[in-house]
């Protein structure tokens, strides 16, 4: 395990912390939709990170966390756009999932060069 992978996952567990605060802001109907899909997709993105961090090869799941962070991203602009998740909240998560996509793509391009 790198000391970057390790920065990838505590981002991703600081993101969730934020998430959760965030999420609270969310209807009362929403708590067994997208809000639920929300965690879970939180939940998927730190599995899949200690999955890579274990695997010898890891191209194909950093690639699903790839794929999961974009998903992710996707459910806190529908969010949003549905007034669930206040803009500034919403700047702030995206500033982070943002942050833990460039470390994702780092990530990716170092295996790349292996």
């Amino acid at each position: 395990m790198h000391d970057s992978d390790l920065i990838v996952q505590k981002k991703i567990e600081d993101m969730i912390g934020y998430g959760y605060i965030a999420l609270r802001n969310y209807p009362k109907q929403e708590r067994y939709g997208l809000a639920a899909d929300t965690k879970q997709s939180m939940y998927k993105l730190l599995e899949l990170t200690v999955r890579a961090n274990k695997r010898y090869h890891k191209k194909t799941t950093l690639q699903d966390l790839d794929i999961e962070l974009e998903f992710l991203r996707f459910l806190t602009r529908l969010a949003m756009e549905l007034g669930f998740l206040p803009f500034k909240q919403y700047e702030v998560w995206n500033r982070s999932l943002s942050e833990i996509g460039r470390l994702i793509g780092g990530w990716i391009k170092s295996q790349k060069e292996k």
